[in-house]
């Protein structure tokens, strides 16, 4: 039981920050590289707020907020300009933005690693079929599985849903139908953007804050945004449960196989069917 416990909290974890970065590549058609280092600003930003008010809620909600204007601003200021312009100049400009915040993180925080505890009402242990899971790692299932069905509703049910769909299928017929394209971008970035950083603060008091964590973690995405279809937000949930019961299973039984083991399902899915579980074929982004 405490490897399935361990497998859900792993995937819902992937799955916020795989989520942000499909729906950002359906609705713009942009492979974000600077999602990682995204992630690892919301670590940092929570971390600080937490050494600032000592309350983890507080920073579960501001961190994200504030580093979803920082993306925010990403989309008005670089973005925008290239949308029109070959794909390579987003991921150089998207590449440039992971390293303007690396700089960042280095100048404000330094290159030693730090540790964020869990808040105390979390910070136990439960009984669960005689395994002793902690009260975090349900927490963050919680979390992403509350998180995940929200997204489905508001994306499959909603005029906004509706609205970013016709976008992602055909942004020119969106615009003339009245549909405010350039604001909808900027919004769906930033949504983007609160989920990778309310994973990186999430995440903080499970692994400790370094630099360059988001590197790790970025290739962990793109991998589930491959295997689950690009831009789908069904297939990045099956995609992340596949990769996070792999790696919890992995790191019980082969430990030195989990690499090996996440590329393998990467290629089986790329020879089996190359558009993803759940690519719905013919869509433009």
């Amino acid at each position: 039981m405490s490897i399935i416990i361990i497998g859900l909290s792993i995937s819902m974890l992937l799955f916020l920050l795989a989520a942000g970065l499909t729906i950002i590549f359906g609705m713009l058609g942009v492979v974000n590289f600077a999602h990682g280092a995204l992630y690892m600003l919301g670590a940092y930003t929570g971390y600080q707020m937490v050494q600032w008010t000592g309350s983890f809620w507080l920073a579960l909600i501001v961190s994200p907020i504030l580093v979803a204007l920082v993306g925010g601003l990403i989309e008005r200021f670089t973005l925008r300009p290239l949308y029109d312009r070959d794909h390579a100049y987003q991921l150089l400009m998207t590449f440039g933005c992971v390293l303007v915040i690396e700089e960042a993180v280095r100048l404000i925080w330094g290159v030693n690693f730090m540790a964020m505890n869990a808040p105390d009402i979390l910070s136990g242990t439960v009984e669960i079929s005689g395994s002793t899971i902690t009260v975090y790692r349900l927490f963050i299932i919680g979390v992403g599985l509350a998180l995940s069905i929200a997204m489905f509703l508001i994306i499959e049910r909603t005029r906004i849903g509706m609205m970013v769909r016709a976008t992602s299928s055909n942004s020119e017929m969106a615009a003339c139908l009245g549909i405010d394209v350039v604001q909808l971008r900027t919004l769906v970035f930033m949504a983007g953007t609160f989920l990778a950083a309310l994973g990186g603060t999430i995440a903080a008091p499970l692994l400790p804050l370094k630099l360059g964590m988001g590197y790790t973690i970025i290739i962990d995405c793109f991998i589930i945004i491959i295997i689950g279809g690009l831009g789908n937000i069904r297939g990045a949930i099956i995609a992340s449960l596949l990769i996070g019961m792999t790696r919890a299973f992995g790191q019980q039984f082969a430990a030195d196989w989990i690499g090996l083991l996440t590329y393998a399902l990467l290629i089986l899915t790329l020879v089996v069917r190359p558009e993803g579980l759940f690519n719905r074929k013919g869509r433009q982004a």
